[in-house]
């Protein structure tokens, strides 16, 4: 057993759990401030925890940005304190006078958010004027994932000309997400970045040309943030988010980020053995992401020579030449792949601190509405 994740008495935590290592996610935070040059050019997405704690330690290494996908994670970042939100989201319908309700109840917070089409803005700016605000909008480019967002060509210059001229609304730059940018080689994502950052570059120009403010540009995610690090652009904002608990999918995968640390385990037990060489876990896929395909969901610790076999809701069972040396109640920790997921299919987290179970952290924006 690694002695970073040995828990001296693990006798009141239920199986299965999310754990917690309160220290090593301090060391993967203060890592980032330092690849990042600065706190001030970080924003990272909280998607990946949705957590108080984990906001309140970010704040205290100089954090004041952050990023989220939800108007859940929103409220949980205003109630902490957050200077500034930005909701990667296109947010319509409800949602809009959702926002403008949040905005009403924390007035100390920054908030902003994207959109990369006309009847979204009008939609923000009727919700906006009807509460007497003013919300910044970032111009969401799409850069080769085609997910959301509008290339960054004539249309874009457009609608971020409207964004400007729009009552209740007001341009607050641009925002250039790359998931699709995940190879595997660093120089790889560096030649994709400097591609695609090409027409970025040239669009920021011909607005700023027209006397439009740009005030920041928030790139990237976990596989390009060391790539993006390395760049002086103005108002360049990096937004990982897996980096601060870190999974095995990414820390498989990328050499260059093997220096963040996994801070979260998923604690499991045996619970039977129904053939001489399997062993069956409390470990289905309600409590470890199940986007990754089966049998690559996570990978067990302390056990060198295993397959998973089957997984259901609440059972993994796993084949292995070592199964006779376990009995039911035997332990195991396991790293998930995709931590993001995994967090949001928990309540609470145990929180683990120089080898002893310290509490328990509520997952709060697993949830969709929290009072807004």
């Amino acid at each position: 057993m690694n002695p970073i994740y040995a828990i001296r008495d693990t006798s009141s935590i239920y199986s299965p759990a999310l754990l917690f290592y309160k220290d090593l996610i301090q060391r993967n935070i203060d890592l980032a401030v330092r690849i990042a040059g600065t706190a001030s050019r970080l924003r990272p997405h909280v998607k990946t925890h949705k957590t108080r704690e984990i906001v309140h330690m970010e704040l205290k290494a100089g954090i004041t940005k952050h990023k989220c996908a939800t108007l859940a994670e929103a409220e949980m970042l205003a109630s902490c304190g957050v200077a500034e939100v930005f909701i990667a989201y296109n947010l319509v319908g409800p949602n809009t006078l959702r926002l403008s309700k949040l905005m009403q109840l924390y007035p100390h917070c920054r908030f902003s958010t994207q959109a990369d089409h006309p009847i979204t803005l009008e939609g923000l700016s009727r919700a906006m004027q009807r509460a007497g605000l003013t919300l910044e909008i970032l111009l969401d480019l799409d850069v080769g994932q085609h997910r959301t967002g509008m290339p960054a060509g004539d249309d874009a210059l457009a609608l971020y000309r409207q964004i400007a001229h729009t009552p209740g609304i007001r341009p607050g730059g641009l925002h250039v997400y790359d998931g699709h940018n995940n190879q595997a080689a660093v120089e790889d994502r560096e030649a994709a970045v400097a591609q695609l950052l090409g027409p970025v570059n040239q669009l920021r120009e011909r607005i700023q040309k027209e006397g439009l403010p740009t005030p920041r540009i928030i790139v990237g995610g976990t596989p390009t943030f060391p790539v993006y690090a390395k760049l002086d652009l103005p108002g360049l904002e990096c937004s990982p988010g897996t980096l601060f608990l870190h999974d095995q999918g990414y820390g498989g995968k990328f050499t260059d980020l093997q220096g963040f640390t996994p801070a979260a385990l998923l604690f499991t037990r045996v619970v039977s053995k129904p053939m001489p060489t399997r062993l069956t876990l409390d470990l289905g896929y309600k409590a470890v992401a199940s986007d990754p395909p089966a049998g690559k969901r996570l990978a067990l610790l302390d056990l060198p020579d295993y397959e998973a076999v089957l997984q259901n809701e609440e059972h993994l069972v796993i084949e292995t030449p070592h199964a006779a040396r376990y009995l039911p109640g035997d332990e195991f920790f396991a790293i998930p792949t995709h931590i993001c997921p995994t967090c949001a299919m928990h309540r609470s987290a145990y929180v683990i601190e120089n080898g002893a179970l310290v509490g328990q952290w509520d997952i709060v924006a697993r949830d969709r509405v929290l009072t807004v």
